[in-house]
């Protein structure tokens, strides 16, 4: 019997190794998408996703406040930032099949299935692409520590869609935009083409993301008579658990669907809780 696509993502978030991870969840992405291209869809059927997703033993996760510094400018710095970058693709791929999972009560077009199925592809693409650079320099994924707090985002927002369109891909993924064209240069001096190579495919596609985060923040503000820039202000506030910094890459912001009244006032503002 066929799986459901809920049963699909779960699978993926019970799937502790990171290469395999994201191996299956290229696989039903693709048995997702080519069952669209064919004029149909799989049913959405309901899952019940885990509370967190299976991690490998490592990396050994620390409090934020012990993760210990990078610095860019050595071999080890630059090593240490793609180590962290690609824990970040990790998680976004746990995040992305878990926002199909969790809240398969609320009633949405197959279109937001179809973008969220593409984000999770593609951030095990951006995995990959990062542990073939970590592997190029004689290292892999889990030889650092790293951030325990990735999933917070995610226990925080379990029970409100809006608030996880509002903190993960409008907040969390938007912060990636600002942050990544300074990571292409920095790599671009030390003349390692391969990280440049993958930064570039990972900033031209999170800018999808983040649109796919406003797109269907709008559209359930829109069903539910809400001003999405006042709706956001709000949940931002209740449940990001930090402080939105600037610069801002407004241009991909933009380009995304993120006007700059939407982040300019939560500008270096600590959330309300935390």
């Amino acid at each position: 019997m066929s799986l459901t696509l809920a049963q699909m993502a779960v699978e993926v978030l019970r799937t502790a190794d990171g290469r395999e991870k994201t191996a299956l969840s290229r696989r039903h992405a693709a048995t997702w998408q080519a069952a669209r291209a064919a004029g149909s869809a799989l049913p959405l059927g309901r899952a019940c996703p885990p509370d967190r997703p299976a991690r490998p033993d490592l990396p050994r996760l620390l409090d934020p406040r012990d993760v210990p510094r990078r610095r860019p400018g050595s071999a080890q710095g630059r090593l240490a930032m793609l180590h962290a970058v690609a824990h970040i693709e990790l998680n976004a791929v746990d995040l992305h099949w878990d926002i199909i999972a969790r809240f398969t009560d609320t009633s949405l077009p197959p279109g937001f299935y179809d973008d969220w199925v593409t984000a999770a592809d593609e951030e095990s693409k951006h995995f990959n692409l990062l542990c073939d650079c970590l592997e190029e320099m004689g290292s892999h994924y889990g030889a650092l520590p790293a951030h325990a707090g990735m999933w917070r985002a995610a226990e925080d927002t379990a029970h409100d869609l809006m608030a996880r369109l509002a903190v993960v891909p409008m907040v969390l993924e938007a912060r990636g935009l600002d942050v990544t064209p300074g990571m292409i240069a920095l790599f671009e001096g030390a003349g390692m083409s391969s990280a440049v190579a993958a930064l570039r495919v990972i900033y031209a596609e999170e800018v999808h993301h983040v649109a796919y985060g406003a797109k269907w923040f709008h559209f359930l503000c829109g069903r539910h008579d809400l001003d999405p820039r006042e709706a956001f202000h709000d949940l931002v506030r209740r449940h990001f658990h930090g402080r939105l910094k600037p610069p801002f890459n407004e241009e991909k912001r933009a380009e995304a669907g993120l006007p700059p009244d939407f982040y300019w006032p939560l500008a270096g503002a600590a959330a309300a809780r935390g």
